[in-house]
């Protein structure tokens, strides 16, 4: 199977968007770099328009995996300190270390991938694509907040700890039910 990588840009977000239209209304507004305070996302609706906006500003960060001109999957990869007052890390990752102000470290905050590329290695190219590009934009650190023990794939969309130690991960922490995982990249 041939897969494309792509970095997320403006240009994509038809292809950003409808992938969500048919695989998951989340549009994964929760992990990016906008203070959600106040913003409703109870409405697939109200997140597909706020989705528009932060692909085309750049506010939401990541990777498209391509098969025949088509999406089948998405990794949420972003800067960590500009994730900090995002709604998914309030509720999720509250308890992580966020005081190493002096370091510059990539966040990898969730995968989906379509029903019928799953189990195929989509998440393994797009974790490598990231790695490539945080290492050549000087990032000191990646990171990754695997749940403790395997639930379901829906509250694993941070992707399995196998899958980050598989790429040279290690624990970093423990932040209650997460395990925070990191690569250095110098």
């Amino acid at each position: 199977m041939d897969i494309k990588i792509c970095k997320l840009t403006a240009e994509m977000l038809e292809d950003y968007l409808f992938f969500f239209d048919t695989h998951e209304d989340c549009y994964c507004v929760c992990y990016c770099s906008d203070n959600h305070e106040g913003k409703d996302f109870s409405k697939q609706e109200t997140r597909r328009s706020h989705a528009a906006q932060y692909v085309s500003n750049g506010t939401i960060q990541g990777y498209l995996a391509y098969s025949n001109n088509q999406v089948v999957g998405w990794c949420n990869a972003n800067t960590k300190f500009d994730c900090l007052q995002c709604e998914g890390w309030k509720i999720m990752l509250s308890s992580v270390n966020t005081t190493e102000d002096d370091q510059k470290i990539k966040s990898v905050f969730c995968y989906t991938i379509a029903p019928d590329f799953r189990r195929k290695g989509i998440a393994s190219q797009l974790l490598e694509q990231v790695c490539k590009d945080a290492a050549e934009d000087g990032f000191d650190y990646i990171e990754a907040y695997p749940n403790k023990n395997y639930k379901d794939t829906f509250s694993d969309h941070m992707g399995p700890a196998d899958l980050y130690k598989k790429h040279g991960f290690t624990v970093y922490e423990e932040a209650g039910d997460k395990i925070v995982m990191r690569k250095s990249l110098r």
